[in-house]
């Protein structure tokens, strides 16, 4: 198991605090084994077996806890009434309104909860506004590249070979445990895939259409950082599946939601950088990860920009930032990062060594009449760190900084 440091923070800095630890992100991306490793703590540091009560809704034994009286009964037939009680709920959203016996646990015992769940659904129900000020939301996301190679660093093998692996079969952490070659690999993420389709999707929505669900999973892996719509997305999968009737732009639109809530896919909306506004059309999307792109799509070099494009987009959401797509009146600028801090623009490269490459990637940083920082981020090794004030990094120096 790989320590993941920075998600163990954030939940220290919450402990035996009143306020209900949560957790979300996709399925496999390490939350049980983060409860698993806190809960691991807490008894090395000394509390006592009998405070804590771990409950995974993914196992047999808690089969019949499907409900919030099941899982108030089960919870106060062991607590404590005298002694700080540690609740973990792994997947809570298998249980149907666990908010009114996290509500009611929260009150009636000096309790220090922490959930998780995979699904986004479990923080926008009209339940969710009876735990509504008193939560703190932790969005996790698979391995970053830092995480990744720390893990192998004394593998022998370089960083370039490392990030490519990264880049290929993605971040989740279960395939640090696999071998390292194609076929094992491809099976677990198939798996993971039909998983989250068929458990988080399906299972979550009234949707009975798998096949234009794959679709559009497939559209969105074979476009990654392109702008779209809905409408054209419709179009294009009625041709491509020679359907009969037209697809409508808002089940598209439904699905795309379903995905998001899955934490499968990320949606970019676009940023006018003059008008300092987020417009509501035209986004672009990102994958949790791209070892569950290449699944759909394949490895070859059409995609490599695509999928490095990728990984910058959720490092930046590892680092705090929202992240937005920049209009620049006709020009694009790939990455408008924003926290209460500052404001930062980002160009995503192969490589700036012609010089067309280069005006293109500068050109949109030009008419921005601002003073923000601009950063061109390319895989290129090169000594030129700053061009006319806009910097220039190495994609895996900016990963691994």
């Amino acid at each position: 198991m790989i320590y993941r440091t920075e998600y163990m923070q954030r939940l220290k800095a919450f402990k035996d605090n009143k306020i209900i630890k949560v957790v979300t992100g996709l399925r496999r991306s390490g939350k049980s084994t983060l409860l698993e490793m806190f809960r691991d703590e807490l008894l090395q540091s000394g509390v006592q077996p009998e405070q804590i009560q771990y409950i995974n809704f993914e196992l047999m034994k808690y089969d019949a806890v499907r409900n919030y009286k099941q899982l108030y009964n089960v919870v106060t037939e062991k607590a404590l009434p005298d002694k700080k009680n540690y609740l973990f709920f792994d997947e809570i959203q298998q249980v149907s309104g666990w908010e009114k016996t996290v509500n009611s646990l929260s009150l009636e015992y000096d309790a220090d909860i922490y959930v998780t769940g995979s699904n986004a659904y479990l923080l926008s129900s009209e339940l969710a506004t009876l735990i509504s000020g008193r939560y703190v939301e932790i969005k996790m996301l698979p391995l970053s590249f830092k995480e990744y190679y720390g893990y192998y660093r004394d593998s022998g093998k370089s960083r370039e070979e490392l990030f490519n692996n990264y880049l290929k079969y993605g971040g989740l952490p279960q395939l640090l445990s696999l071998p390292q070659d194609e076929q094992t690999i491809g099976t677990f993420l198939s798996s993971i895939y039909d998983t989250v389709i068929l458990k988080d999707v399906l299972g979550r929505n009234k949707l009975r259409d798998i096949d234009l669900l794959k679709r559009v999973y497939a559209f969105v892996c074979g476009n990654v950082g392109s702008i779209t719509s809905t409408n054209s997305m419709a179009k294009y999968i009625a041709n491509e599946a020679k359907l009969d009737t037209n697809v409508r732009p808002a089940t598209i639109g439904n699905i795309l939601e379903m995905l998001e809530n899955a934490f499968i896919i990320y949606r970019a909306d676009r940023y006018d950088v003059k008008g300092k506004e987020v417009l509501k059309s035209l986004e672009k999307y990102y994958l949790a990860d791209t070892g569950l792109k290449n699944i759909i799509v394949g490895y070859n070099l059409e995609n490599y920009g695509h999928s490095i494009e990728n990984v910058v987009y959720l490092e930046l959401l590892r680092r705090g930032y929202r992240v937005y797509v920049g209009k620049n009146a006709a020009k694009e600028i790939d990455f408008v990062a924003i926290n209460k801090e500052e404001t930062r623009y980002f160009q995503v490269t192969e490589s700036l060594a012609d010089k067309a490459t280069q005006e293109r990637e500068i050109a949109p940083f030009r008419s921005t009449h601002d003073f923000y920082e601009k950063t061109i981020i390319t895989t290129d090794k090169t000594y030129i760190t700053n061009v006319n004030g806009i910097k220039i990094v190495n994609l895996i120096d900016f990963l691994l900084s």
